[in-house]
């Protein structure tokens, strides 16, 4: 099974620490340009030992969190060996888009029982029928993965003809390739296909292939590979396989070497994903106008001491160690707070980079908590948050979550986390969200997408600026508290509004 090329080192998508990796086109041998579409390089960042897809995941959901696009599936049948995973790398690769997933039917044989192994070894079973394959897991599994949420995918070991102990978690998909023999062969399955393609591939190269991979890959013997391709792979394929060829929008002649053919796919398919394209941010920082605080916010309490913190950390002249230090202590009696609407089994999320700088505060308190991470950055040129990279812990669907991130202005980012959550299933009510300053606007565009996720923080501002920057803010979190330059978000508004003790 491939879910892309294993060609960068990100981290996972629910609890594997590398199974982004499969969600990225490959990118570690010769791109070929599309002179049809017209495209460039895509952007990656290359290391010593890595190479990094850095395009980011755009959202799949609309301003009332909800998702209003499914991932864009491409079916690909055609008999064994005819070529089908060729012409999906092919496919990933003039694609040029992020977030990928290259599913396998192979992944989805049944569980063989003990006769069955008998029979397998001895190659008299017949894995070329359709009996042979998890229907019911297979078209349960896709529909999840096209509806934007997290699976689990089978491993199939061919040597021992039985599923591995530990399987691969997959999300996250703009575009699912699902390839495999009897891929046309099932009426939900069909259904879920938003594109059809057959390989069709001569009936001798498609034999001299299957030894070769047989042979090498799967260490069988030639003598066995014949009998088990004239005993079941070629009356398979002439009664099961060829006569789905009909059903098929495109028919590939030559397979991965016939590019017209794959130029014309990619063209249809970047046609409809332009369809799909959504504009949440937008939308956003026009709703909400003049509405009450919602009854999920929780804003501790102004003491003295929280006042206090506040006049120093929104200070544009206090020192990074001071605006630490005290940034600290604040994080410190928020987390504090935010623990009393919570029972004892918790996660902690970061949102990245700032949400980190919540962790130590979360630790001091609970000592063997876990830690996710979520990365999440501002297109430039569209103005949407787009997923980049996320690590959550093992079954999280089964823990209340503290999501962690400074500030919140127009709430993009936050609901792109929930969002990434709730596809995890984690339930809505189990969230809070934790943030040192909010806009209000922020609130309510979590509050109206998300009523049940509890919003707690030290302080709500009421406006944004024409760059969606809380005003007054405290200028950029993130790069007041590590260090870096940024342009100056601070206006003369937001020096006659710091708040005082």
């Amino acid at each position: 099974m491939e879910y892309g090329k294993k060609s960068s080192a990100r981290s996972d998508s629910g609890s594997g620490e590398d199974s982004l990796d499969r969600l990225l086109p490959p990118v570690n041998y010769p791109r070929r340009k599309s002179t049809t579409l017209g495209k460039t390089e895509p952007p990656l960042l290359r290391t010593g030992t890595r190479t990094i897809y850095t395009a980011g995941r755009p959202p799949w959901y609309n301003e009332h969190g909800t998702q209003s696009k499914e991932a864009f599936v491409i079916g690909l049948c055609g008999g064994s060996a005819s070529g089908k995973t060729t012409v999906a790398n092919k496919i990933i690769e003039a694609l040029d888009v992020p977030w990928v997933v290259l599913l396998s039917m192979d992944s989805f044989y049944k569980v063989l029982s003990p006769e069955e192994q008998a029979l397998a070894a001895s190659n008299d079973y017949n894995f070329d029928h359709p009996g042979a394959f998890d229907f019911q897991l297979l078209v349960t599994t896709l529909r999840k993965l096209k509806q934007g949420k997290s699976v689990k995918i089978p491993v199939y070991d061919f040597t021992t003809h039985g599923r591995q102990k530990e399987w691969k978690n997959v999300y996250g998909a703009s575009v699912i390739i699902f390839e495999g023999i009897m891929a046309f062969a099932d009426k939900e399955l069909l259904q879920l296909l938003d594109m059809k393609i057959f390989v069709d591939t001569d009936s001798d190269i498609r034999l001299v292939r299957r030894l070769k991979r047989d042979i090498s890959e799967r260490g069988r013997d030639i003598e066995g590979v014949i009998k088990q391709y004239n005993k079941f792979v070629k009356p398979a394929f002439e009664q099961y396989i060829e006569p789905t060829m009909r059903l098929a929008d495109i028919v590939v002649p030559r397979g991965g070497g016939n590019m017209v053919a794959i130029d014309l796919i990619v063209q249809h398919v970047h046609s409809q994903l332009e369809e799909r394209e959504l504009s949440v941010r937008a939308l956003l920082a026009s709703a909400h106008q003049s509405q009450p605080l919602p009854q999920t916010l929780s804003v501790m309490e102004s003491t003295p001491q929280v006042r206090g913190l506040h006049t120093i950390i929104r200070n544009k002249d206090t020192s990074r160690d001071e605006f630490i230090f005290y940034s600290k202590r604040l994080m410190r009696l928020l987390i504090e707070h935010a623990l009393s609407f919570l029972p004892s089994k918790i996660t902690g999320v970061s949102v990245l980079r700032a949400g980190e700088t919540m962790e130590p505060a979360l630790r001091a308190v609970c000592k063997d908590v876990r830690i996710g991470k979520i990365l999440i950055q501002t297109n430039l040129d569209s103005g949407e948050p787009e997923l980049h990279y996320l690590r959550l812990p093992k079954d999280i669907s089964e823990d209340h979550v503290i999501l962690m991130d400074s500030t919140v202005s127009t709430g993009a980012a936050a609901m792109m986390a929930i969002r990434v959550l709730l596809d995890h299933d984690v339930q809505e009510e189990n969230i809070l969200l934790v943030s040192l300053l909010m806009a209000e606007l922020g609130v309510h565009s979590v509050a109206y997408a998300f009523p049940r996720v509890k919003i707690i923080t030290t302080a709500v501002d009421k406006s944004l600026d024409d760059f969606l920057h809380v005003i007054p803010g405290i200028g950029d979190f993130g790069d007041r508290y590590f260090g870096t330059d940024a342009p100056s978000s601070w206006s003369d508004e937001e020096d006659q509004e710091l708040p005082s003790c």
